[in-house]
């Protein structure tokens, strides 16, 4: 493709993001098998393009609304966030990729699949942005942070005077980790086969089986992923998986299973030995599942649909099972970094409902757990009320249950060292440990007195 043409798509591809409902990587998914004749090289460009815009979307959308007051052009100036996609583009090539007025007047010819002539309004804009710098002193935090203004105190509330940095760090492009599947191969065999391969990993910080990309490649291509020895999963996640504590023979169940990521990693900890329950309220979500699964070699787990986190197999099935992983349905918060399209989808009204599920789903599936066994309560959340203030609220209602300090468990179920959490939880952000933000809580139900 041309540049021109490049940056028609580039506008394209940001409109469909906008109108439709949908994450921001499906819909350029989408968008991209109805053009297949977009090379994979010009694919890569647009879809960077698009990514980069999201990440800038605030600025961008104040710098337009500052100048567009500024110049005295006609009609009332856009709400930062309802600026059209074709000059937010366009002031986004200038304040981001340093291109002149010039530049982007060769570009919107007009020509077929080119952007059209640029308007008046557009021009005076563009000599306005011209050798001006994304970030400006008198952005507000919220702006320069790229996330809504309500949210602001309450990351506050948790992370005091490292709210931007964390924010700038929430801001980057996310690494790509890999889960070795340990029923198929160790680290090292993982490690020889990609780099046979041509992929270049590194080890992980954190967990034992992780491995960390260095630069891009097309992971899905190979025959080690193919052949089910890696997995794709966030560091982070992966200590989840690894702090459940699932060992082979026991009876397990993953109440919100999802697409399998986490299922996929416990039913390896239990070498395909014992019952491993994925439930999901999407049958959708648990079908997917179901070819990572065999490509994983796994066949100790059963798929269950519930109608909801009161479903009647909850209480037929009270009380059997030695561990429970709740990966609650949560504000996503912590993987921003990976969709930040998500971070302009959240509302406040949307984590009280969220903060509302949550509470059902852990009192409905913590049931499950037998005396002496342990729920493991998770979320993709950086906010306070979704975790900490969520378990102080389970355990004022649930006093058989206590809390068991992931620092005392850490050197048994994940081996390395140091361990990461400050405190009996385990909070993990992209600042501190560049994983995507978690928090996981190890919660342990009482034997009966006497027992």
């Amino acid at each position: 493709m041309i540049p021109a043409a490049r940056l028609q798509a580039t506008v394209d591809l940001l409109e469909a993001v906008v109108s439709s409902p949908r994450p921001a990587d499906g819909t350029a998914s989408e968008f991209f098998r109805a053009r297949r004749y977009i090379g994979s090289k010009d694919r890569r460009f647009i879809a960077d393009d698009v990514w980069s815009l999201l990440r800038t979307w605030a600025r961008v959308g104040w710098w337009i609304r500052r100048l567009h007051s500024q110049l005295g052009l006609p009609g009332e100036a856009p709400e930062w966030n309802d600026v059209p996609p074709r000059l937010r583009v366009l002031a986004h090539r200038v304040l981001v990729a340093g291109y002149s007025l010039s530049d982007l007047d060769l570009l919107c010819s007009g020509d077929k699949f080119c952007p059209h002539r640029l308007r008046e309004r557009e021009k005076a804009l563009i000599r306005a942005l011209r050798g001006q710098r994304l970030t400006h002193s008198d952005q507000p935090d919220w702006v320069q942070g790229e996330v809504p203004e309500w949210i602001i105190p309450d990351l506050a509330a948790c992370y005091g005077d490292r709210v931007m940095p964390l924010l700038e760090a929430l801001n980057r492009e996310a690494p790509v980790d890999i889960r070795v599947n340990s029923l198929k191969a160790d680290v090292a065999e993982g490690i020889a086969r990609l780099e046979s391969e041509g992929i270049t990993v590194r080890p992980g910080l954190l967990s034992p089986l992780s491995l960390r990309l260095e630069g891009r490649a097309n992971l899905p291509a190979t025959e080690t992923f193919r052949e089910g020895l890696v997995e794709v999963q966030d560091e982070g996640s992966q200590l989840v998986g690894l702090l459940v504590d699932a060992r082979p023979g026991m009876a397990v169940v993953d109440f919100c299973a999802g697409a399998g990521g986490k299922t996929l990693a416990m039913a390896a900890g239990m070498q395909n030995k014992g019952r491993l329950i994925a439930c999901d309220v999407s049958q959708g979500r648990l079908e997917r599942s179901a070819v990572r699964l065999r490509r994983a070699g796994v066949h100790n787990v059963t798929r269950h649909v519930l109608s909801g986190e009161r479903d009647k197999w909850v209480k037929r099935s009270a009380g059997r099972f030695d561990r429970v992983l709740i990966d609650a349905p949560c504000s996503g918060t912590g993987t921003w970094r990976r969709n930040p399209d998500a971070r302009w989808r959240l509302d406040r009204q949307s984590v009280q409902a969220l903060d509302e599920l949550q509470g059902h789903i852990l009192d409905s599936a913590s049931r499950l757990v037998r005396s002496g066994g342990r729920v493991v309560y998770a979320t993709c959340s950086l906010l306070p009320q979704e975790n900490e203030a969520r378990i102080e609220r389970f355990l004022a209602s649930s006093p058989d249950f206590r809390v068991l300090d992931v620092r005392t468990l850490w050197s048994d179920l994940v081996g390395t060292a140091p361990c990461p959490a400050t405190g009996p939880f385990l909070r993990l952000d992209p600042l501190e440990h560049d994983t995507d933000g978690f928090f996981v809580a190890v919660l342990e139900r009482a034997e009966p007195s006497g027992a």
